[in-house]
């Protein structure tokens, strides 16, 4: 008995104090938190603007997630933040006007962006320049994405002994039917669209002429936008330019110069020669820096006195049903709906930066968008990607402003239900048995193929959607349902291409969406509103406590993996998605 208390006592005792370090840990890290977020960054009576790996641009300006280590550490646990991307166009015309800014310096090393993002932000910069300002760059190696980014520069130098990658856009399409059929899975695909290749990966060896027809058009289009951009700033014909990445003839440092590419080679401690003389300081210590997420946060404020508002809807992610991450409809919805109800909302720029998801939860939000549009005007803004669902939500707005990078488009609708009776029966040697009601109670199964009946009814629920969303994009278009099919079939257009066949309105970045909100709405004086709410790091924190507590749950009893495991497979089988075919990823 005695011991019993013992270990009663040492076990009351242990959990106090690892509650009291938790408390302690959770204090220190908000006070840190706090601390850093109060704190607003100082700009030199003169600066150099600059752009280097520091700059991580999202669509939302959030703060990064905390280092827990760095409180034993005694490092720095001020969390590194991205910074959307209408707030670094926004500080980059700032930068233009403000006198302390001197020009901006470039270095793209490790600067990775998406398409989207990069087109924006280059935009912006070429802006910039009109305002009479240099911009100078200098790597060591200069990436593809890196140099579309920098060729906007007065001056380009590049390290003696480095070069560039540009090798032109390629996209990976990985097919899985080959491993699926060794395994003993089976997908059953149902789709509406020549194009709408999305599970083509699943049930295919190889890609469809349709689909390698669509996608050899969307990278050429994409490349064509960043070849393009080049050789207007660069002064250099677009065959030729062609011609110097097939032939790989002007990756080495010396080529680049004679191409036309860079202006000379220059080690570091040149370029900050170069960099001394330009600001014209002596010293090196006597340069002023200054990246581009600080100046944006000293000298982007909101508006918070003017009673009324624009609101941006920031729908980024997956479209899903319920309230969980991405795109999620419950979420979306109630977001909508409180704008639509909030007086002091006068116009609503929906920023729009996803492929598609769950087809009947992009209709509960569209449905909400098309209520709130009857009260206020609603202008649209893609990121990379406003594709099948993302497409879906948007297409009635009243203008649409897009990319040249973006992809859009994919109208088209597809189910998958996969069968895995016989991996379940001969791989795992488990026997399944069904006690149905009724002859097709048993078709979501996933332990035999659907029949005939079963098919078709999957192939009517897709047809239907599919009529469904033509009537969406001719509503919000204004063309008929014939002339949306043409153009439909879930096909992926980029944004350069998409102004061409009537899905947009506009190439524009965000704040020129955001511009012409403003100027729709007749406001003068405004403040700028954002939703969803960023969380702040002590959410995040508590957050990732819960994520913790239920991988623990997990860990502890695998039968709950198990039963969710099963829960996903069999809601995959009951959804009909409007989503496009791949998550791209290009060669940057």
């Amino acid at each position: 008995m005695k011991g019993f208390f013992k270990t009663l006592l040492a076990s009351f005792i242990g959990v106090f104090v690892a509650m009291l370090f938790g408390v302690i840990v959770l204090v220190s890290i908000a006070g840190s938190i706090g601390s850093s977020s109060k704190s607003t960054p100082e700009i030199p009576e003169s600066a150099i603007l600059k752009l280097d790996s520091s700059l991580n641009l999202s669509e939302q300006t959030t703060e990064g997630d905390f280092d827990p280590s760095a409180l034993l550490s005694g490092g720095d646990m001020a969390p590194s933040s991205t910074i959307g991307i209408l707030t670094a166009i926004q500080a980059i015309e700032k930068a233009a006007e403000d006198p302390a800014i001197k020009f901006i310096y470039i270095n793209p090393t490790n600067m990775a962006m998406e398409n989207s993002h990069m087109e924006e932000f280059r935009t912006a910069l070429v802006k910039f320049k009109e305002s009479g300002k240099a911009i100078i760059s200098y790597c060591e190696t200069y990436s593809q994405g890196g140099y579309y980014l920098a060729s906007v520069a007065d001056k380009i130098y590049v390290n003696p002994l480095g070069g560039n990658m540009m090798f032109g856009l390629s996209s990976s399409l990985m097919f899985f039917k080959g491993a699926l059929d060794k395994l003993g899975v089976e997908i059953q695909l149902i789709r509406h669209g020549k194009y709408k290749s999305a599970g083509e990966q699943f049930v295919n060896t190889d890609i469809s002429e349709a689909n390698r027809e669509q996608n050899q058009a969307m990278v050429s289009s994409l490349w064509n936008t960043i070849a393009s951009g080049i050789c207007k700033s660069r002064g250099i014909d677009i065959k030729e330019f062609n011609r110097i990445v097939n032939n790989l003839s002007a990756t080495e440092a010396e080529d680049m110069v004679k191409a036309g590419l860079a202006d000379g080679t220059m080690t570091r401690i040149e370029m900050l020669d170069e960099l001394m003389g330009l600001f014209g300081v002596e010293k090196e210590d006597d340069i002023k820096m200054i990246t581009l997420n600080k100046y944006a946060q000293a000298v982007i404020k909101p508006n918070v006195k003017a009673s009324d508002k624009i609101a941006i809807i920031y729908a980024n992610g997956e479209i899903t049903q319920g309230n969980g991450e991405g795109i999620s409809s419950d979420k979306y919805a109630k977001i909508i709906s409180d704008v639509r109800k909030d007086s002091t909302v006068k116009a609503v720029l929906l920023r729009v930066n996803s492929p598609g998801g769950d087809a009947i939860a992009a209709e509960i939000i569209r449905q909400e968008l098309d209520l709130l549009k009857k009260d206020k005007p609603v202008v649209v803004s893609y990121g990379s990607y406003a594709a099948s669902g993302g497409y879906w939500i948007s297409a009635e707005g009243d203008k649409i402003f897009t990319n040249e990078t973006t992809l859009t488009g994919s109208i088209g609708v597809f189910s998958m239900v996969p069968n895995v009776g016989k991996i379940v029966k001969e791989k795992a040697r488990i026997n399944v048995v069904n006690i149905n009601s009724n002859e097709h109670s048993d078709m979501m199964s996933m332990m035999s193929p659907m029949d005939k009946t079963e098919l078709a009814y999957m192939q009517r629920s897709v047809e239907t959607i599919y009529d469904l969303f033509l009537s969406i994009v001719s509503n919000g278009r204004d063309m008929s349902k014939e002339d949306v099919d043409k153009i439909a079939q879930g096909r992926v257009w980029s944004g350069a291409d998409a102004i061409k066949v009537g899905l947009t309105d506009e190439i524009g970045t965000v704040a020129d969406a955001l511009e012409y909100t403003v100027n729709i709405s007749g406001l003068e004086n405004y403040q700028v509103v954002e939703y969803p709410k960023v969380k702040n790091q002590m959410e995040k924190i508590m957050e990732s406590f819960n994520k913790a507590e239920a991988t623990l749950d997990i860990l502890s009893n695998p039968d709950i993996a198990i039963e969710d495991l099963c829960e996903q497979m069999t809601q995959l089988s009951k959804t009909v998605f409007a989503r496009m075919e791949y998550d791209y990823v290009f060669q940057k």
